[in-house]
Order: C-alpha cells, then sequence, then structure tokens
C-alpha cells in the first residue's frame, strides 16, 4: 500500500482494494487551484503504481463535485496573456502551463487502474475535463453540467474535447460546448455524459464503489489490459487533441474578450465580448 500523505485538495483512502480520491478544495465548491492541479498527477501516479489498488472512486466532498478552474487562484498564471501584446517569452511560459495541467487530467485517463466517478451538485468546466478522463460516470439526480469555458472566452483545451467525441458523439459535444449551456442529469444521462443517474449523492457513490469492487475481484492484469486496448484505437487522437489545442491557445487565447469575461466575472455582471 501506497505511504499515506496529506494532500490539500484532496483526500486518498484505502479499502478492499479500491482506493477512493475525493475533491476537497480548498476552493469554494472544490474549484481546481494550484494544489489540484500539482497534486492530482502524483496521486494517480501512486495509484496507478500501487499493486494493492485495483480501482478508483473519484468524488467530490459538499454539495458540488467541482465548480472548475479557481480563476483567482490561477490568476498568476493567466496574468502574463492577459497583460496585452504578449510576446513569446510569456506565451511559451503559458503554453508550458496548458500542457502541465493537461497532463494532470491525462494522469487520470492513464492510470491502469479503472476510474470511476460519482458526481453530484455542479460539474463544471475543468470538472467536466476530469469526469472524462473517468471509465465510468454516476450521477445523483441534483448533478448538472456545463462546458462553460465558452462563456469566459477560453477554448476548453484540458481534455474535454479530446476525449467526449468518443462517450457522448461529436453533435452533443459541439452543442455544449458552442453554447455554455447547463445539463441536468436526466439529459447527461440521455446523451451518454453519464452510465446512471442516483436519487442522491449518497447512492451515486454506493453504486461508484460497488462498481470498483466488480472490477477489483477481477484478474488486476487482464483488467489492465481491457483498460490498454479500449484506449489505444483513441490515444492517438487524444494526443493530437490536446497537443493541438494547447498550441492554438497560446497563440490566440489572450484577446479584449478574455480580460473582460474575467473582469465581469470579479465584477458579478454580464459579459460585454466584441470580438477583440
Amino acid at each position: 500500500m501506497t505511504e499515506q500523505k496529506t494532500w490539500n485538495a484532496f483526500t486518498v483512502e484505502y479499502k478492499d482494494h479500491v482506493a477512493q480520491v475525493t475533491l476537497v478544495g480548498p476552493g469554494k465548491g472544490n474549484a481546481m487551484g494550484p494544489d489540484f492541479w500539482g497534486e492530482l498527477p502524483e496521486i494517480f501516479g501512486q495509484l496507478d503504481a500501487d499493486p494493492e489498488v485495483r480501482a478508483v472512486v473519484l468524488a467530490g466532498e459538499g454539495k458540488h463535485f467541482s465548480i472548475g478552474l479557481d480563476l483567482a487562484a490561477m490568476s498568476g498564471d493567466l496574468g502574463p496573456v492577459l497583460a496585452g501584446n504578449a510576446l513569446a517569452g510569456p506565451r511559451t511560459k503559458f503554453h508550458g502551463t496548458i500542457k502541465r495541467m493537461q497532463a494532470a487530467i491525462t494522469a487520470v485517463a492513464d492510470c491502469r487502474k479503472p476510474v470511476i466517478a460519482a458526481v453530484q451538485g455542479w460539474c463544471i468546466g475543468g470538472g467536466v475535463d476530469l469526469i472524462a478522463a473517468a471509465d465510468v460516470r454516476y450521477a445523483s439526480a441534483d448533478a448538472k453540467f456545463s462546458i462553460r469555458e465558452v462563456k469566459v472566452a477560453i477554448v476548453a483545451d484540458v481534455g474535454s474535447f479530446a476525449r467526449l467525441p468518443a462517450i457522448i458523439g461529436d453533435g452533443h459535444l459541439r452543442e455544449l460546448a458552442l453554447t455554455g449551456k447547463d445539463v441536468d442529469a436526466a439529459r447527461a444521462e440521455k446523451i451518454g455524459l453519464v452510465n446512471e443517474v442516483f436519487d442522491d449523492a449518497d447512492t451515486a457513490l454506493a453504486a461508484a464503489h460497488a462498481t470498483a469492487a466488480d472490477i477489483a475481484a477481477n484478474p488486476p492484469l487482464v483488467v489492465h489490459g481491457i483498460k490498454d486496448v479500449l484506449d489505444h484505437s483513441r490515444s492517438a487522437a487524444v494526443d493530437d487533441s490536446l497537443r493541438y489545442v494547447a498550441a492554438w491557445n497560446a497563440a490566440f487565447l489572450p484577446s479584449q474578450d478574455l480580460t473582460e469575461a474575467i473582469t465581469a466575472v470579479f465584477e458579478k455582471r454580464a459579459p460585454e465580448f466584441k470580438g477583440e
């Protein structure tokens, strides 16, 4: 068993060959700040290497799974490209930031131990990126999903566009990505974003653990092989999509609309986009 460690953005618990990784903040609504992006790949790297772990349950503490990127906490990473007329140096640094964040989510997808996500409340932006990297997704009836990056003048760049086509199909992805609309649990189940919807968060989490236990009872090397074979056919496409969007955002993300979007969030008002 991997040595226990204290994390800032997560808790990790182990029982009967199943690990539960729970988002705990420190931001409100389990927002994804620097600790999240730094700790996630380390945690899943350890789980991948731990022979005692055969499946992983991914959950969120409190009312919501995650409200997505913590804009305030991550402002230091966005600052250089918001300064206006960003040159090659700031853009190159920002490209590296995107790649680092992508790698954090990819650590979940690449974990040889199957990952079952249990979602309650809001699952926004980066939260959708995260569950798209899981193998199975369950939701409580109150769950709501949104690929909301378009609302803050950002092209989603850490996994949704790369992984969701194989999960919900191109048409549904385009609708969600281009509108930034909210989707309730019933619609999420209908389009295949989640496998099943349960009455409440506790029941969804229990179902995730039941599936994890079923997986953990199977031959672990065969389970690894199934994941490897299923992932093989789409791994090149995922990698290509991630590399392309990282380069695209490093080149084109800086804009007056992005500055306006973030300012509007902090001022709690509707943004006025001008296409500049």
